[in-house]
């Protein structure tokens, strides 16, 4: 795993992991927080088709009291979302009652600590054809995350202010 954070705030601003493929090599990075990245543009102009513009883009990007995700490209109105909890399959659901738009997603913060989802910290809003959604952070996580940022301060301090941790 590798995690980013905004010095200044302390923001999470991305994590990716990375498993080890069938032959024990490292394997491509799954972004969990932050802005998906891109193959690279030589690779996508070499080939004749390519993914639109236009398709909704689907990102994670918490904030310090919630987490929140950002669907880019929806053009419908409110009213049109509906967002829910499935507790059975510990997901959130975004649909649309035009039937346009699906999409189940996971919590993988909640899986780590072992939490239930709550239907009441789930809210949602749309502005500029971008869904936001957003679950306020449990105590447990909030503690958590508290309790790191105090480690990452004692790292900084370490190295001189300069905030890297690797090893010299």
């Amino acid at each position: 795993m590798a995690e980013e954070y905004d010095m200044k705030s302390g923001q999470l601003v991305s994590r990716k992991w990375r498993e080890k493929n069938t032959l024990g090599g490292s394997g491509k990075w799954q972004v969990e927080v932050g802005e998906p990245t891109s193959p690279l543009l030589g690779a996508l102009e070499s080939e004749l088709i390519k993914e639109s513009s236009s398709n909704p883009v689907f990102m994670r990007k918490d904030t310090l009291s919630s987490f929140q995700w950002r669907i880019r490209n929806l053009p419908y109105p409110k009213e049109v979302y509906s967002v829910s909890v499935e507790k059975e399959q510990r997901c959130c659901v975004i649909r649309t009652t035009n039937k346009k738009y699906y999409k189940k997603f996971s919590i993988p913060d909640l899986d780590r600590y072992q939490l239930p989802l709550d239907a009441a910290a789930l809210s949602f809003t749309h502005a500029n054809n971008t869904l936001i959604i957003t679950y306020q952070k449990p105590k447990e996580i909030l503690a958590a995350e508290e309790q790191l940022q105090k480690e990452l301060k004692k790292i900084k301090a370490a190295n001189n202010e300069e905030g890297d941790c690797k090893t010299q």
